[in-house]
């Protein structure tokens, strides 16, 4: 069964997010709340976070930033990412691994 952080989607998955800026460093904490926590460490000033949270995503997932977009939270810790060519399955394993 998937996370209650991972949505399938036709054409790829919608991660729901918790989001910590001005972290030490970037990366993956784990499930909080029933959300994947991010720590990031872009400060939430002119959008730097949002545009740090969707490059890592990329990054992470083997996909361009282009096929990663935020759907919902964009001034909230509270976020919806969708991520265009990666199946739930991949998605799970790479942000449970990481």
């Amino acid at each position: 069964m998937a996370p209650p952080w991972l949505k399938s989607l036709p054409d790829g998955v919608e991660l729901a997010l918790l989001i910590q800026p001005r972290a030490s460093r970037t990366r993956v904490v784990g499930e909080h709340d029933g959300l994947l926590k991010i720590q990031l460490a872009a400060p939430p000033v002119d959008g730097e976070a949002n545009a740090a949270l969707l490059e890592f995503l990329g990054k992470q997932l083997g996909v361009p930033r282009r096929q990663v977009t935020l759907v919902a939270g964009d001034a909230s810790r509270r976020k919806r990412v969708h991520v265009v060519g990666i199946d739930a399955a991949r998605t799970e394993a790479v942000m449970s691994g990481a």
